[in-house]
């Protein structure tokens, strides 16, 4: 018979989970409004181009910058990438460009040459509108998968886009909203911090940027589509390493049904218009702005785990006391992605069980005599036992827009965060008759 000692009910205590968004306090940094457009020298804007079978709904999105700048992205990894993301892919390795068109109603993945003459023509129109080479211009493109997608949209559309071009908070959230497919809501985040130039003075700094995301959300370096924008003046390299290391904490820590889009793609932009000097890895500047840029991209993806197709509750899985992170993250994944604990969580029903289920199918080596397990705060297992549990309080607590589930391995020092959702009844409804 296993040994094992008793916990101490009385005495415990909600395990420690490292704070979110900690960077505001270490860097100054706080919340401003202005979304894709909170940097200088970005203007973006969403018209009804009719790529969609709804005429009414905004479908083509524009992001342009005054000058060519320093561009970075991430683009999924999925082998069925569409021809947005090749034609994008190619382009941001320059690590300059202008402009990003985006459009939803059709994904142009599987659609072979003609899909990517599209991408590569949308592109031109774009380049001869604002006057630009057609390499500064990028595409992305959501939607149904394998059906042609016809230029026509994009010749009665780019020059409504380019008309309707502004620098304001009401040009990014149409921008915002001409990318959304299943989404119930835009998702937008800016913030801003202060650095200091050369002549001493105080320089405002933005970071901001949107995404559209709902269902197919695992993403492998990167999210569905999203579009970042800086003023601080970032070298390519400090760019990419700075999305990069955002994407892979951010958005690769959402996970709503564990399925990666063909189409998926982020860009970054950062136009130098605020007055500092060059920022590159080893500036004193760059923690600072890539912290900026790592809180909009954790923003914009804990919106998409909260809107996930059919969701109701945002759910937020820590794993502590890994041997190593990608332990931490492998368990962290087994738990957001298992059906039985998402449909718990959308029953209401407080059942740890179906948390150690998860962390113990997924193949990480750990005694479940040292496991510790907290659901939205309160402790429910420690040291592989269970705790009496208030069912009445913990139906009290359901009723959080975000809920929280916590376990400790007890085998190293290693976390690891993951976003996720609960599993709806909507949820089939909404994939089922996604094509019709």
């Amino acid at each position: 018979m296993v040994q094992v000692n008793k916990p101490m009910y009385n005495d415990a205590v909600p395990l420690e989970v490292p704070l979110q968004n900690d960077a505001m306090t270490a860097y100054g940094i706080s919340r401003c409004e202005g979304g894709v457009c909170a940097a200088e020298g970005v203007r973006a804007s969403g018209v009804c181009a009719g790529l969609r079978k709804e005429p009414e709904r905004r479908d083509l999105a524009l992001v342009v910058a005054d000058d060519t700048c320093v561009c970075a992205g991430t683009f999924t990894q999925n082998k069925f990438c569409a021809a947005p993301v090749q034609v994008s892919r190619a382009r941001v390795a320059r690590g300059y460009a202008r402009a990003v068109l985006l459009n939803s109603g059709n994904a142009n993945a599987s659609t072979g040459g003609p899909g990517v003459e599209v991408a590569e023509q949308s592109a031109a129109l774009v380049a001869r509108e604002i006057g630009c080479a057609d390499e500064e211009v990028l595409v992305g493109s959501t939607g149904v998968i394998g059906v042609p997608l016809a230029l026509d949209g994009f010749v009665r559309g780019v020059p409504m886009a380019v008309a309707s071009l502004v620098h304001s908070p009401q040009g990014a959230h149409d921008a915002a909203r001409a990318v959304m497919t299943t989404d119930t809501v835009s998702k937008e985040s800016s913030y801003e911090l202060q650095l200091t130039a050369q002549d001493g003075a105080s320089v405002t700094v933005h970071a901001g940027g949107f995404v559209k995301g709902s269902g197919m959300i695992m993403p492998n370096m990167a999210t569905m589509l999203s579009v970042l924008s800086t003023d601080a003046p970032l070298t390519p390299d400090a760019a990419r390493t700075a999305l990069r290391a955002a994407v892979r904490e951010t958005f690769n820590k959402v996970t709503v049904d564990s399925d990666t889009s063909t189409n998926d793609t982020c860009i970054l932009f950062a136009t130098g218009k605020a007055a500092v000097e060059e920022i590159d890895l080893d500036s004193p500047a760059y923690p600072a702005v890539a912290a900026a840029i790592h809180m909009v991209c954790e923003d914009l993806a804990r919106k998409i785990a909260a809107d996930g197709e059919g969701a109701s509750k945002l759910v937020t899985v820590d794993v502590l006391g890994a041997a190593n992170e990608q332990d931490a993250e492998t368990v962290a994944r087994s738990i957001a992605n298992s059906p039985l604990v998402k449909t718990a969580i959308f029953g209401h029903d407080a059942n740890w069980g179906r948390v150690a289920a998860a962390a113990g199918k997924c193949g990480v080596e750990f005694d479940q005599y040292h496991v510790d397990i907290d659901l939205l705060g309160v402790p429910v297992l420690r040291q592989g036992l269970p705790l009496p549990m208030d069912e009445d309080d913990m139906l009290r607590r359901f009723e959080e827009n975000e809920i929280k589930i916590a376990i400790s391995l007890g085998e190293g020092n290693a976390c690891a965060r993951v976003w996720t959702c609960d599993l709806t009844h909507e949820y089939i409804t909404i994939n089922g008759d996604y094509r019709t």
